[in-house]
């Protein structure tokens, strides 16, 4: 846990930036320009270290695949879990809120709201697939933060 506290803290840190209402530059920076300029500057920074030999090797494609496989498990898992949850519940969720359980912020629940909205046009989840789709974050940032400490 403590290898994934800092990540667990940026996350809380832009929820208070959202939330506090007080620094609502702050928060619309973050959100907006800031987090692209990140994302380039790691992308490139990543891409710089990344040598086509080292890179592309049968281990470095395996995990590739290993987690492709992970995220394919985890979205079907979703699913099937709202559908078995709908089995013995009185109120009914809509399974593609299962969908956005991965962790993959916000794509997976955007692509849960679009494809309810193709099903019917009033149907709003993106509200409601956030949920598990941030629960998604923390378990990641919790499982990297143990194998960090137990691998690291």
């Amino acid at each position: 846990m403590p290898s994934a506290l800092p990540l667990l803290g940026m996350l809380m840190l832009g929820n208070l930036f959202k939330e506090g209402m007080v620094t609502e530059r702050l928060a619309k920076t973050a959100t907006n320009e800031l987090i692209n300029i990140v994302t380039i500057i790691l992308g490139v920074c990543v891409g710089a270290k990344a040598v086509g030999t080292t890179f592309l090797t049968v281990k470095s494609l395996g995990i590739v695949a290993l987690g492709l496989t992970a995220f394919c498990f985890g979205t079907a898992g979703g699913v099937v879990c709202a559908k078995i949850m709908n089995l013995f519940s009185k109120k009914k969720i809509n399974p593609l809120i299962g969908s956005a359980g991965v962790s993959a912020v916000p794509m997976a629940a955007r692509v849960s709201q679009d494809m309810g909205r193709k099903e019917d046009p009033q149907n709003y989840l993106l509200m409601h697939a956030m949920g598990p789709n941030v629960a998604g974050v923390i378990g990641s940032a919790v499982a990297a933060g143990v194998l960090i400490a137990l691998f690291g």
